[in-house]
């Protein structure tokens, strides 16, 4: 991650996956500058102007959805814009995770400073209120086709402007009535055009794929880590990570990754042990980690250029342009994010898929000096062989979440609303998918540890050495049988943790080793 500065302008100022964590977490305030503030106001009252001449635009004196030929009366504008959201919180399922609820909040209020979508400054102000004081909605994780936009989940989110709905505040569940008592906060009355401009918007989905740019770029980084080590232990072949070879087909991640595994491999004592044995190639899931990392290296790419459009992006409907010009278009539309979450959530499963194939491969006993089952007196001990069938299961459970959501579309709103994006539900199956990845990361981990300690006292380059030091601290060798539920557990809090990232971080620096590819700016940060 970059170094991020103290504050960010909303509406201003450029918007990433890593600032909205940093504002998420506390780490960057928010402010509303002169400028902002003067183009919110301007699109305000272009739309009192359209209430007061009486000119139709959908969602400001019109109904939604089928009825947007139906018009509504001046007098009525204001109870339209209640009811929407009244109407359109149809949510079920558990909570989103607070988290992801809030970044909900950021999104929406970047997007809305931004001056095209009618809303007044007295809601953009209440909405940074629940930012800055953490009163975070209750926010239903299932309704959401992703167009018109996350309608269902921004309804709730935003219930509380009008005082309905629950929250969490200060650790506590609240009724927005036990908040306004707490507070002395009153219910706003909405203007035209403002409950439309709160509840139209990709703000679930994008919330969801800022998570998964983050936990996959974790992944990503430690698989390679966690591979290294288990080329170590398996006695595999440094020649497939050779620049030279990756010249020849220079995909950005293949050669991000083989650079990666290299560096992590140089100065190893394993690694020249073998260098003249009669071994010709190794396996796929060793030889191959490059082509199958890079390709997910390429994915998360990919996402995260999208992702830094749509986070700084328009995504309601209608856009007030100017005093002439108001235009109702398909920018809430999801499509754009729900096909690379798609693929993304596909990326992240193979790195999984490939982690459960070296774990596999650990155990068979192929290895000179590494025994069977990664113990050395098995009948009596079953070694880590049931290891393994957890991560087949969580493997086989992410293939099956891999069906393309945005390959489904079904028509809703009468018709008016006959495609689609499935976008909300490509988010939460990605990061479904990437909880079962760190799991099974965490497995291969503790069998990539385990299987480098039949390698001593030869030692490895200094980073790997330090790694399975940070290992050790945590999970001590098996030599027996044992309740490998908590060796599991362990690891997978060292995953989330990112516990050997830091280590190999903290050794890079006080080695000063340098750690650099030829796409580092682009792989590294987010």
């Amino acid at each position: 991650m970059v170094s991020l500065p103290k504050s960010f302008a909303l509406g201003e100022d450029w918007l990433t996956a890593s600032a909205a964590i940093a504002i998420a977490n506390g780490d960057l305030q928010l402010t509303l500058s002169k400028k902002t503030r003067t183009k919110v106001s301007e699109s305000w009252e272009i739309v009192r102007n359209i209430v007061e001449k009486g000119q139709p635009v959908y969602g400001i004196n019109t109904g939604f959805g089928p009825l947007c030929t139906t018009k509504i009366s001046k007098a009525e504008t204001k109870i339209l814009q209640n009811n929407i959201l009244q109407s359109h919180s149809v949510g079920v399922g558990e909570p989103i995770d607070k988290e992801i609820a809030k970044l909900m909040l950021i999104l929406k209020a970047h997007s809305l400073a931004k001056g095209f979508s009618g809303i007044s400054e007295t809601t953009l102000e209440r909405i940074i209120w629940h930012i800055e004081h953490n009163a975070i909605p209750l926010v239903p994780s299932q309704g959401s086709v992703g167009a018109s936009g996350d309608l269902a989940p921004l309804s709730h989110l935003f219930l509380p402007l009008i005082g309905l709905g629950r929250l969490e505040y200060k650790g506590e569940i609240l009724t927005t009535d036990e908040l306004f008592e707490k507070t002395d906060l009153q219910p706003l009355e909405l203007g035209p055009k403002e409950g439309l401009a709160l509840i139209n918007g990709t703000q679930f989905i994008a919330a969801h794929a800022i998570k998964v740019v983050e936990k996959m770029h974790s992944c990503l980084s430690q698989a390679d880590i966690i591979g290294a080590m288990m080329i170590e232990g398996l006695q595999g072949s440094i020649k497939p990570f050779y620049n030279e070879l990756h010249a020849l087909r220079p995909y950005k991640g293949n050669v991000h990754v083989a650079k990666r595994i290299k560096r992590l491999l140089k100065g190893s004592e394993i690694m020249e042990a073998h260098a003249f044995c009669e071994r010709v190639q190794d396996p796929y899931s060793l030889r191959c980690i490059p082509q199958v990392h890079g390709a997910s290296r390429n994915a998360w790419l990919h996402l995260k250029e999208l992702l830094e459009i749509e986070l700084n992006s328009v995504t309601d409907n209608p856009i007030i342009i100017d005093d002439e010009l108001t235009i109702s278009g398909g920018s809430f539309h999801g499509q754009p994010l729900a096909m690379a979450l798609d693929y993304a959530c596909l990326a992240a499963s193979e790195i999984g898929n490939i982690s459960d194939r070296r774990i596999y491969l650990a155990l068979e006993g192929n290895s000179p000096g590494v025994p069977k089952l990664l113990m050395q007196d098995t009948g009596i001990n079953s070694g880590y062989m049931i290891l393994q069938y957890t991560t087949a299961a969580l493997a086989s459970e992410n293939k099956g979440l891999c069906y393309p959501s945005s390959a489904d579309s079904i028509p809703t709103s009468l018709g008016q609303e006959d495609h689609v994006s499935m976008g909300s539900i490509s988010g939460r199956k990605a990061l479904q998918v990437l909880e079962n990845v760190e799991k099974i990361l965490a497995i291969e981990l503790l069998t990539a540890a385990q299987a480098f300690e039949f390698r001593k006292p030869l030692k490895s380059g200094i980073l790997l050495d330090e790694v399975h030091k940070a290992v050790r601290e945590k999970v001590p060798f098996a030599a027996k049988d044992r309740v490998f539920a908590d060796d599991i557990a362990i690891g997978i809090e060292m995953i989330k943790d990112k516990t050997i990232i830091k280590t190999i971080e903290k050794t890079k620096k006080e080695k000063k080793i340098s750690f650099k590819t030829p796409f580092s700016n682009e792989f590294e940060v987010f």
